[in-house]
């Protein structure tokens, strides 16, 4: 038997599919075991920007070790297509006010217009607070982006 590989997308493919996409998953390293968790994203300049509570598992993982797998998929019910990317760097906290605003606004907005208001506990809030409940001026938010990344694989469908 031959061990077929599949086909590696293009740089061009990877970012196409990374703009086109809103959830991730980002793999954390545990104590023990891996830790794996969804994420919506958005892309501002080509950076990967999240929303993380400022409490819980994944603040303290990250503040153990930044280092983080993401991966962002594709694919047609049936599998009849599929393409997935991993992208493997480190989480940043965003310190820069500026640079936070621009990020959650851009979660918010992009909340408001592709995904239900059902999303919002997975940021920490009540789905009846809406979208503007993720809003630069709420202090207790905090705004992360992936950066140093080290290996980014691509792959899809034959």
């Amino acid at each position: 038997m031959v061990v077929f590989k599949l086909p590696k997308m293009t740089k061009q493919e990877m970012w196409k599919l990374i703009r086109r996409q809103r959830l991730c998953r980002i793999a954390f390293k545990g104590a023990k075991y891996p830790y794996m968790a969804p994420f919506q994203y958005v892309v501002l300049n080509g950076v990967l920007y999240f929303h993380f509570t400022d409490y819980g598992k994944k603040m303290k993982l990250i503040e153990n070790d930044k280092h983080v797998c993401v991966e962002i998929e594709e694919y047609k019910e049936d599998l009849s297509e599929y393409s997935f990317i991993v992208l493997r760097g480190t989480l940043k906290v965003i310190t820069d006010q500026k640079e936070r605003a621009q990020a959650l606004t851009q979660l918010s907005e992009e909340g408001k217009q592709k995904l239900s208001p059902n999303f919002l506990p997975a940021h920490g809030f009540k789905k009846e607070d809406g979208w503007s409940s993720l809003t630069p001026s709420n202090i207790s938010l905090v705004a992360i982006k992936l950066e140093n990344i080290t290996q980014e694989i691509g792959l899809k469908s034959p």
